[in-house]
């Protein structure tokens, strides 16, 4: 069997407004590129902030009052990430009056667009509406907007959203991997049954796919 018959299955446990989710999701994907290992993509939903206020917060004060993130640290941050992103091909474009939202919504929307084949896709085009157009993704029409833009029919997504009908199904799917002790992200299962945490880094990556590679091929 071929390793394109046969790739790695990824679970990646993340949030959409999660910066090193994007860093290791792309760095992964590199890995893969770099290594001619194909690899299959699950994402699966994580609320960094659960108990945001719909309006959200400033990014630059929330991060100093979570985290004790100073200016200089937080500038700094930006600069490390714009410049990881720009080297795997992923801009983020921060701004000193940019947001951080609640995304409960947001995964909503991923467990919706994965029934119709769409869920990686829907993932990524988040991440690039957050971090990239700096959007509110908290607020339905925006994220009935990033639907559209990847192809899905926006009314259909809006009028899911609007209902709440996937409520109990991405909380469940929450809880499922809090209880498994995933406290941080990103988190990524692969092959079921090794947990790599953190962005890891693209020569990491390969070596854990080739690694995974030659115990399948064993």
């Amino acid at each position: 069997m071929s390793e394109k018959e046969n790739p790695i299955r990824v679970d990646i446990v993340s949030d959409v407004v999660c910066p090193w989710c994007a860093i290791g999701y792309y760095q992964l994907a590199k890995a893969a590129t770099e290594t001619g290992i194909e690899i299959e993509v699950h994402w699966h939903p994580f609320e960094l902030n659960p108990q945001m206020a719909p309006e959200g917060e400033n990014l630059r004060e929330h991060l100093a009052a979570k985290y004790g993130t100073t200016p200089e640290g937080s500038r700094q941050a930006r600069e490390r990430l714009t410049a990881l992103g720009d080297a795997l091909g992923f801009a983020f474009n921060y701004a000193d009056d940019m947001r951080m939202y609640n995304t409960f919504s947001a995964h909503q929307l991923i467990d919706w667009a994965e029934e119709q084949g769409k869920g990686h896709e829907m993932k990524l085009a988040l991440f690039a509406a957050f971090f990239t157009r700096r959007e509110n993704v908290a607020d339905l029409q925006a994220l009935a907007d990033v639907a559209e833009g990847i192809g899905l029919d926006r009314k259909s997504a809006l009028a899911m959203l609007e209902s709440g009908q996937r409520v109990d199904t991405v909380r469940e799917k929450e809880r499922f991997w809090t209880s498994r002790g995933i406290t941080g992200v990103p988190a990524m299962i692969f092959d079921r049954q090794h947990l790599v945490t953190g962005a890891q880094g693209e020569d990491n990556y390969a070596r854990i796919l080739e690694h995974l590679k030659s115990a399948q091929a064993a």
